[in-house]
């Protein structure tokens, strides 16, 4: 008797779950379907944007190889170009690369374009600090120390990634405009960090004796 009790309940189990498929299947099939458009998306996407990097870092060589052999000109051209298309970080790169060329015949120029990077939120703080170091760089012999201090003294922070170079160029710049007090606030402050990398230290010393001695109150 209980195997005749087994035997339907099995039957209506099966009848139930025909009735599921009859009437849920469509969904299934057409979820199955989406799944495996999906994958084959994200498949083909991944593949685009791999041929594209690598279409981009082959662009990229040949730009640095025609600023290597000092045309640079042309490989100022090319990594603008390059940045308009490329992939994102090949782009940053690109810009990067292309204020640089374009500073080897016009600081004025690539300072404007580092400036533009820096002024670029898209692209991470990381690589607008850089910026901004760079362009302080090319200005640094003609700024004023309030431009300087401006431009820097964000990244100047304690835990900045660039604060080295930025104290050093304030340090300077500070020097330069007679402002002393605030170079040995800048040279203090690289004294003062355990992280300052030796040569830059060395070169804060040699700037620290030819600072005049300080006035007795």
């Amino acid at each position: 008797m209980s195997e005749f009790f087994n035997e339907v309940d099995e039957e209506v189990r099966r009848e139930q779950l025909k009735k599921l498929w009859d009437r849920y299947s469509i969904y299934f099939i057409a979820l199955m379907v989406l799944v495996v458009a999906a994958v084959g998306g994200w498949r083909a996407y991944q593949y685009f944007e791999g041929r594209k990097a690598a279409e981009a870092g082959a662009v990229f060589e040949k730009a640095v190889e025609l600023s290597e052999q000092g045309k640079h000109e042309d490989a100022e051209k090319a990594f603008t170009e390059l940045a308009a298309k490329a992939p994102s970080g090949y782009r940053t790169l690109a810009r990067l690369r292309a204020a640089a060329e374009a500073s080897s015949r016009d600081p004025k120029a690539g300072a404007k374009m580092y400036d533009d990077i820096a002024a670029d939120r898209s692209i991470g703080g990381e690589w607008q600090d850089l910026a901004k170091i760079r362009a302080a760089g090319l200005v640094l012999d003609s700024a004023s120390y309030a431009d300087m201090q401006q431009r820097l003294e964000a990244s100047a922070a304690p835990k900045s990634t660039f604060r080295h170079s930025a104290r050093e160029m304030l340090a300077l710049s500070a020097w330069r405009n007679n402002d002393m007090t605030a170079a040995r606030k800048w040279l203090e402050a690289i004294d003062g960090d355990g992280e300052t990398p030796p040569g830059l230290r060395s070169r804060a010393e040699a700037l620290q004796a030819l600072l005049p001695p300080v006035a007795k109150s």
